[in-house]
């Protein structure tokens, strides 16, 4: 027991465990202005072109069983708005990693004097392999 509490601290301490914590309170505020972006701005510009003044209230009945057809298009308006931000950002992410890498792949520009000195070097070379 003593040694999982030791593990947990340790995993705890890296930051993981914070970093996690705010992305789920970030993202939970980002769904709250997603589904308030839907509901109040999309959903009504979509009713007011179907005449539909409440979307959400519209609904299929089958047997006595209403199925709500608006709320299912909003969730799924919901989930496309988020997945194209949440791509948008790793696209973003992606690319400022990509110069990284580049701008650690450029290797310096030899000075005039490390050039001579490689010149130097490869002629001691030779006649000492001679």
């Amino acid at each position: 027991m003593k040694k999982f509490l030791n593990d947990f601290k340790a995993f705890a301490i890296k930051g993981n465990i914070v970093d996690l914590a705010v992305a789920v309170i970030i993202g939970g505020a980002f769904g709250k202005i997603v589904t308030s972006l839907v509901n109040d701005l999309i959903m009504p510009v979509i009713g007011a072109i179907f005449s539909v003044p409440d979307f959400s209230a519209l609904t299929v009945t089958i047997n006595e069983a209403p199925i709500m057809i608006g709320l299912f298009i909003q969730a799924v308006i919901d989930f496309l708005i988020v997945a194209m931000a949440v791509f948008i950002m790793i696209r973003f992410l992606a690319r400022f990693k990509k110069k990284e890498e580049v701008r650690a792949e450029i290797l310096p520009i030899a000075t005039k004097e490390e050039v001579l000195l490689a010149e130097i070097r490869d002629i001691l070379k030779e006649k000492n392999q001679a």
